[in-house]
């Protein structure tokens, strides 16, 4: 399984696209804007020399990372010629669906067809293809040339194979695998929503600031980030798509916290828009 495509070149995309590259796959980057992909390339090239400073890689792997990849706009191009297809777009299920309805109408018979989605289901992504067998969740963490953990998914319909072809590319990214059998929000989604809205919900209360809640949890639960810094980190955005959809599906425990939801009003979208339950500057001292 040499030639992977990634659909969408956002954070988890290019993260992706980098990890798989940086493990020997012929990579395709793929996103609908030409400036996503400048943003993508340029991350990627920043990242490898960051590790060639600190001795992680060398020079030369680092060289041939980049001659593996390649970018395009044009999902055909990607495609067409790829063993393993990993889709990275936003976290809408009508957008996911029509990716895959693309993608099965584009790809080879072999090719198999993963969603990067931390909650939804990979059984009715699948069922929008004549390939169910060969439709499964592979959900990476960001960032994901740093964060050891794949979540695979099984939908209803994934064959053994496809498992183990998918968990077979995961460890030679050097991975950590879990297997979860399709529930909405997998393992660590479904958690980590409870502990991050829980947290929301106290400082709406004044229960405490933002920086002490997160100190807690950091130093009295030993969590490597504190689950505001975490919202911020993946984008309030991106967090009450998630919170909606396991408010739909699994009940009332789910709801989203106001808070978040007046946040995402105001366009406090965390690091990515320069402001949500904390503030960041960017290299001149200006909000980014």
């Amino acid at each position: 399984m040499s030639n992977i495509a990634v659909i969408g070149a956002g954070v988890m995309g290019r993260g992706i696209a980098y990890t798989a590259a940086l493990a020997g796959n012929n990579v395709y980057l793929q996103d609908l804007h030409a400036n996503v992909l400048d943003d993508a390339q340029a991350y990627i090239q920043k990242e490898l020399e960051k590790s060639v400073g600190r001795g992680y890689v060398n020079q030369d792997i680092a060289d041939e990372t980049l001659r593996r990849l390649s970018f395009t706009t044009n999902i055909e191009s990607a495609a067409s010629d790829a063993d393993l297809v990993i889709e990275a777009v936003i976290e809408k299920m009508e957008v996911k669906m029509n990716v895959f309805k693309e993608l099965d109408r584009i790809c080879p018979p072999h090719t198999i067809l993963a969603t990067n989605t931390s909650t939804m289901s990979p059984t009715e992504i699948g069922a929008q293809t004549s390939r169910p067998g060969k439709c499964v969740a592979m959900h990476f963490f960001n960032p994901a040339h740093k964060m050891k953990l794949v979540e695979i998914v099984r939908g209803l319909d994934t064959t053994n194979e496809t498992y183990e072809k998918v968990k077979s590319i995961a460890l030679t990214m050097k991975k950590e695998v879990v297997e979860v059998n399709e529930f909405p929000g997998f393992v660590t989604s479904r958690m980590n929503c409870l502990i991050g809205n829980e947290a929301m919900n106290m400082l709406m209360e004044g229960v405490a600031s933002a920086e002490d809640i997160d100190k807690a949890l950091k130093l009295g639960l030993n969590h490597p980030m504190g689950p505001l810094e975490l919202a911020d980190l993946v984008g309030l955005d991106s967090r009450l798509r998630n919170m909606e959809y396991l408010y739909q599906t699994l009940g009332e425990k789910y709801r989203p916290c106001p808070l978040l939801i007046k946040y995402v009003k105001a366009g406090r979208l965390g690091r990515k828009s320069g402001r949500g339950f904390y503030t960041y500057t960017d290299e001149k001292g200006g909000v980014k």
